[in-house]
């Protein structure tokens, strides 16, 4: 038996004891750059545009405290109710586009059928082009006076003019809409759904079911995260768009598209009321990060820890 002495006991200590922390593991230091930038571009605008909202400014002279006299104003407004209401429309309408027309796309395109990556391509190509871009070739596209409705309308002996009426123009921002951006969710769930372990599909058709029982007994399970942070995007989205309506419909007709971003911009550049803009731009952000945040806890998307989609 070979003796245990003092310095071989003081060297089995120092192996066995927690190593001392180094420059590998900083912890919160890491974190600093990203939670100054985050302070600096996000939290100090928005505690600015806050504080205007209780303010008279004009851009020019300095802002006058007006304690809660814009929003006072704001909800005696009818025009905010009304760009209220069309801003839901438009988000549900997009929402139930969007959703199921992507997952079933994204769906699609994870899988290997023949010229599956060339015409997955194709329409990933509204994709890459800018909302601007979109909204005026759509706007060419659209007008009755030399567009597709001049020509149905010969067609059909009736002018037509989709965005002469208030649905016609909802219809039309929710088309364009859905037709530039369900390319980016459908890679979403083209990504989730590559994701999805193939034995859940293997035993599923020893046990006999077919593709439409995979399909909603696997595949939309295992795609849950996906959808409540597609779902989130497109709430966040719809909540902020503000060009395609610019560009599209101009608010028009008359004021039956003017959302409520649509409605802060008038207010802030055609009426030189920034105040009364900031109130608005502050409603937006409470109603985008309730809406999310009632999006998340509704759907236990907060409670989910498992890498495994569904799982």
């Amino acid at each position: 038996m070979v003796p245990v002495t003092s310095s071989r006991l003081v060297r089995n200590r120092r192996t066995h004891a927690r190593p001392a922390p180094t420059l590998e593991r900083p912890g919160v230091v890491w974190a600093v750059p990203g939670l100054v930038f985050f302070l600096i571009f996000a939290i100090a605008p928005m505690a600015g545009i806050v504080y205007l909202s209780f303010t008279s400014w004009d851009g020019l002279n300095a802002p006058q405290f007006t304690a809660l006299d814009n929003w006072s104003r704001f909800a005696g407004d009818s025009q905010i109710v009304q760009s209220t209401i069309v801003t839901a429309a438009l988000l549900v309408g997009n929402i139930a586009v969007q959703a199921p027309i992507s997952i079933l796309l994204g769906v699609w395109s994870a899988g290997r059928q023949r010229n599956r990556a060339v015409l997955s391509a194709i329409f990933f190509l509204p994709l890459l082009l800018s909302t601007a871009a979109t909204a005026i070739m759509w706007r060419q596209l659209l007008d009755p006076n030399f567009g597709v409705p001049s020509k149905l309308a010969v067609l059909l002996g009736s002018d037509t003019d989709p965005l002469g009426t208030q649905n016609g123009a909802i219809a039309c921002l929710i088309i364009v809409t859905s037709w530039q951006f369900i390319p980016f969710h459908t890679l979403l769930y083209q990504g989730a759904a590559r994701a999805i372990p193939p034995t859940l599909y293997q035993a599923a058709s020893i046990d006999g079911a077919g593709r439409v029982r995979q399909f909603f007994h696997i595949t939309l399970p295992q795609l849950r995260n996906t959808i409540i942070t597609s779902t989130t995007f497109m709430v966040v989205g719809g909540l902020t768009a503000f060009d395609i309506v610019l560009l599209l419909t101009n608010g028009g007709p008359g004021t039956d598209t003017a959302i409520l971003p649509f409605a802060m911009y008038q207010t802030a550049f055609r009426t030189y009321d920034y105040g009364y803009a900031s109130a608005i731009a502050t409603f937006l952000l409470l109603l985008a990060t309730g809406t999310s945040l009632v999006l998340v806890k509704v759907s236990g998307y907060d409670k989910m820890t498992s890498t495994l989609e569904g799982l």
